[in-house]
């Protein structure tokens, strides 16, 4: 199965255009969706997942017309928003029946299979009787990667997942989201490029509505190969260098700056090449140096 978005387009009352003309396909496994805040990837997110209207364009999950048949789309859709609420008092094991129950598993013993199977699958199965509102940040996200596969779904959105996680949580919740990617879509909607450089074959950066690139992560690496170059500057010499090259980023390394820049050719002066990484490549695309 296959996602195909074409020429979708999105302009809020207030004038922001937050989805200009998008096209690009998603085959079976992790996608990372890159983009700065406000780059317009929640709404897309929203989009894909029938919580909104496009003004124009097209979307097909396999032979469905997922912006026309909303309902068979959330039969095989699992989301995970960036933020999601839970009834104060109700435990893992209850919420989860009762979610279950929305999307219509009546059968009480085919549900509980189900709900242990899950909370089994993202290690919750112990603290199943806790309420959910009680968990720490890293056990709720991994409720909602439960939630999430309620049904065996074609086709899993989760949007900004591990803010606010500790690295062993968070490699935790993406070691089960690389399992899950293996038999399903998965999009993953991030503003970090290092989770997207580890987890997916493939890849988009969108901002300002517009997208910047789509294909997989070792061509777009390709593009700059050879290309970036690094040097420690004072803070008081980064407004020069700015003006003079084309300045990629910058970052304090040791209280100094530390600057990549965009070349054809090594510029000399000091610059020494460095391991393109798509962090990069991403703001490379954001400052349309390539």
């Amino acid at each position: 199965m296959r996602l195909d978005i074409k020429n979708l387009n999105k302009r809020y009352a207030n004038g922001v255009h937050a989805m200009n003309d998008i096209t690009f396909s998603i085959e079976k496994g992790m996608f990372g969706l890159l983009g700065p805040n406000g780059a317009g990837k929640s709404t897309l997110m929203r989009t894909l997942a029938t919580l909104q209207d496009a003004d124009s364009g097209s979307v097909t999950l396999g032979d469905i017309d997922v912006l026309k048949e909303k309902d068979k789309v959330r039969s095989i859709l699992g989301y995970l928003p960036q933020e999601f609420g839970v009834y104060p008092r109700t435990s893992a094991s209850d919420l989860l029946h009762h979610l279950a129950i929305l999307k219509g598993f009546d059968k009480a013993k085919e549900r509980s299979e189900m709900v242990d199977y899950l909370l089994q699958k993202v290690n919750l199965y112990e603290h199943r009787k806790k309420a959910v509102s009680g968990y720490s940040g890293g056990m709720r996200q991994r409720f909602g990667i439960a939630q999430c596969l309620i049904g065996s779904p074609k086709l899993v959105i989760v949007d900004e997942p591990t803010a606010g996680l500790d690295p062993g949580e968070r490699n935790r919740f993406y070691n089960i989201l690389s399992e899950i990617g293996e038999q399903t879509i998965v999009i993953l909607s991030t503003h970090i490029v290092q989770d997207v450089r580890e987890l997916c074959v493939n890849m988009a950066i969108i901002d300002q509505g517009k997208l910047l690139y789509s294909g997989t992560t070792d061509d777009a690496l390709a593009m700059i190969s050879g290309k970036v170059f690094a040097k420690r500057v004072e803070k008081t010499e980064l407004g020069h260098y700015q003006g003079q090259y084309k300045v990629i980023s910058n970052k304090l390394v040791s209280g100094k700056p530390q600057i990549h820049v965009f070349s054809e050719q090594h510029p000399d002066n000091g610059f020494v090449a460095a391991e393109e990484t798509l962090e990069d490549v991403f703001f490379s695309k954001l400052n349309s140096l390539i």
